[in-house]
C-alpha cells in the first residue's frame, strides 16, 4: 500500500487532477509556442544577416565607382595636328590625331623621359578615351585650334586602381601591373596636384567600352527602359483583359479550368524557356532583329503575363459582391458594372501586381541572353529596333571580363539595378497604400 506523502496524486480530487493535467498541457504548449517563435526569429535574423552581408559586399566593392582618377594636362591644339591643310573642313578636323596632342602634353610634363619603351609607358598613364573628348571639344568649337587649354582627362584604369588603394605597392612589380618607374611618375603627378579623384560622371553618361575607365551604364539603362516600356505596354492591358474575362464573364467549364491551370503552371516555368520560345518565334519565325528592345520586351511580356493575370484576378476577387449587386440592381449591364465599378476598385491591386511582375522582369537575364542581348553594345540605343543591352546582362558581361577594374564596374551596375528595383517596389507599396480600400 503506497504512502500518500510519497504519492500525492493518489489523494487528488478529480478537479485537482484536471487542473494539474491542464496546467501541464498549457506549459507544454507555451514551451512549443516559445520554441516556434524563437525558430522564426532566428530564421529572420539569419536571412537578414545573409542579405546584410550581400549588400555590404556589393557596396564595399562598388561605392568607389562614384569617383574616377583624372590627370590634368596642358593640351596645345596644334593646327599641324588637328587641321593640317588649314581648310577648316569638319571631316578633316574630325580625323585629326588627337592622341598625339595628349602624348605631346605628357612629354612636356615629363621632359626627362626618353626612349621608346619609357615613352610608351608614360603615355599609358592616360586613358585612350581622352582623344575622343578632345575631338568632341574641337568639333564643337573649332576656335580652340591654335590655343592651349588645361583639361582634366581620364587616367588609365591601373592608375585609378592605385589611387583607390586597390593595388598594393608592396607587391612584386610584375604582379601589381605598374612598374616602379610608373609609380614614380604617378607620385610626381599627385605631388604637383595634377592627378586626383573626381566625380565619375562618365559612368552614368557613357555606354559600354572595352576599356574599364571608359565603361558606363547609360546604354544599359536606356536599353532597360525601352525593353520594360514594351513589356508594360503589352503585358498590362493583355493581362488585365484576360483576368477580367476569366473572372467576370467566362463560363466555368473544362476549357476555362484548363486555361487557369496552365496560367498557374506558366508562372512557375523557368525564365530561360521563354527565351527559347522568343528565339524560335520572334527571331527565327518572324525575323525580328536580335538584341533589340522590341524582341526583349516581347519575351519579357510572355514571362510576366501569368504573374499579372494571377494578381489581377486576385484583385477582382477582392471587390465585394455587393458592389456588383448594387450596380446590377440600378440597371447597369454586366459590362458597365465591370468597367465603371469593379475595375476601378480593383485597379490598385492590379497595378501592384504589374509593378511586381515588371520588377521580376527587370532582374531577368537568362531569356535575354537567348535572344542575343549578350553582344557587346558600345552605342546608346535610340529606338526599339537598335541593338542594345540591359542592366542584368551588362552585369553578366562585366563580371566575365578579366580586367580587375571591371569588378568595380560590376558592383556599381548592381547598385544601379538595385536602385531601380527599390524604386519599383516602393512605387508598388505607395500605390497600394494610397488607393487600396479595405472592406
Amino acid at each position: 500500500m503506497s504512502d500518500p506523502a510519497l504519492n500525492p496524486e493518489s489523494t487528488e480530487t478529480p478537479t485537482q487532477r484536471t487542473r494539474r493535467l491542464v496546467g501541464k498541457s498549457l506549459r507544454r504548449r507555451h514551451r512549443s509556442e516559445w520554441l516556434f517563435r524563437a525558430y522564426g526569429i532566428c530564421a529572420v535574423l539569419l536571412g537578414l544577416s545573409f542579405v546584410g552581408f550581400l549588400f555590404s559586399s556589393i557596396i564595399s566593392t562598388g561605392w568607389t565607382i562614384f569617383q574616377q582618377s583624372y590627370i590634368q594636362l596642358d593640351i596645345e591644339y596644334s593646327a599641324d595636328v588637328v587641321n593640317p591643310d588649314g581648310s577648316d573642313d569638319p571631316e578633316v578636323i574630325g580625323n585629326g590625331d588627337y592622341a598625339a596632342l595628349i602624348k605631346a602634353a605628357m612629354r612636356r610634363q615629363f621632359p626627362d623621359v626618353e626612349g621608346r619603351s619609357d615613352l610608351r609607358s608614360l603615355y599609358g598613364l592616360a586613358s585612350s578615351g581622352g582623344q575622343f573628348e578632345l575631338r568632341e571639344r574641337v568639333m564643337a568649337d573649332p576656335g580652340l585650334i591654335g590655343r592651349t587649354e588645361t583639361l582634366w582627362l581620364l587616367a588609365d584604369d591601373r592608375v585609378d586602381l592605385l589611387m583607390k588603394g586597390k593595388i598594393d605597392r608592396s607587391m612584386a612589380e610584375d604582379a601589381r601591373g605598374l612598374s616602379d618607374q610608373e609609380l614614380g611618375w604617378i607620385d610626381r603627378l599627385v605631388a604637383e596636384g595634377r592627378l586626383a579623384k573626381r566625380f565619375n560622371r562618365g559612368f552614368f553618361t557613357h555606354g559600354d567600352s572595352r576599356e574599364p575607365e571608359q565603361a558606363g551604364v547609360w546604354g544599359a539603362v536606356v536599353g532597360t527602359f525601352l525593353t520594360l516600356a514594351v513589356t508594360l505596354l503589352l503585358s498590362f492591358p493583355i493581362g488585365v483583359a484576360a483576368a477580367v474575362y476569366l473572372e467576370e464573364f467566362s463560363v466555368k467549364n473544362r476549357i476555362t479550368d484548363f486555361i487557369e491551370v496552365n496560367i498557374n503552371n506558366l508562372a512557375a516555368v523557368p525564365s530561360i524557356v521563354f527565351g527559347l520560345l522568343g528565339l524560335a518565334v520572334f527571331i527565327q519565325l518572324f525575323g525580328l532583329p536580335r538584341s533589340a528592345p522590341l524582341v526583349g520586351g516581347l519575351v519579357l511580356t510572355l514571362m510576366t503575363l501569368p504573374t499579372i493575370i494571377i494578381a489581377s484576378r486576385a484583385a477582382l476577387k477582392g471587390v465585394p459582391p455587393s458592389i456588383r449587386e448594387a450596380a446590377l440592381g440600378m440597371g447597369a449591364s454586366e459590362v458597365q458594372t465591370v468597367v465603371h465599378h469593379v475595375l476601378p476598385l480593383a485597379m490598385p491591386g492590379m497595378l501592384t501586381g504589374a509593378i511586381i511582375g515588371m520588377a521580376r522582369a527587370l532582374g531577368e537575364s537568362a531569356p535575354l541572353l537567348m535572344i542575343g542581348m549578350v553582344a557587346f553594345i558600345a552605342d546608346v540605343p535610340h529606338g526599339l529596333t537598335d541593338p542594345s543591352t540591359v542592366l542584368p546582362v551588362q552585369v553578366y558581361l562585366w563580371a566575365d571580363s578579366p580586367e580587375r577594374a571591371f569588378l568595380e564596374r560590376t558592383s556599381g551596375a548592381i547598385l544601379v539595378l538595385l536602385g531601380f528595383l527599390l524604386i519599383m517596389n516602393a512605387t508598388a507599396v505607395i500605390l497600394r497604400q494610397k488607393f487600396e480600400r479595405r472592406w
